[in-house]
């Protein structure tokens, strides 16, 4: 498995209605075993996660059925991440 550093910015048209589905998703993920960590950054600009994939089409896959991708609030920018 590789690790993915996914960054979700919000856009101008964002819906803190979309929030609980994404914190859900997040959560599933992690009882999944496929998010080590989480969380949103200080100025509430968005957030990112660490995702646990095989490869960066399934890493894209994952992260494109996040509510936040779905309902095209966030900017959603995957890295492969090489972090010790």
């Amino acid at each position: 498995m590789n690790l993915y550093l996914v960054m979700v910015m919000r856009r101008p048209q964002f819906d803190p209605a979309v929030v609980p589905a994404h914190q859900r998703f997040l959560d599933e993920l992690r009882a999944e075993g496929r998010v080590e960590r989480s969380g949103p950054f200080g100025d509430k600009s968005g957030g990112a996660y660490l995702l646990l994939a095989q490869d960066m089409a399934a890493a894209q896959a994952i992260a494109h059925r996040d509510p936040a991708h779905v309902s095209g609030g966030w900017d959603v920018t995957i890295y492969e991440w090489q972090a010790r």
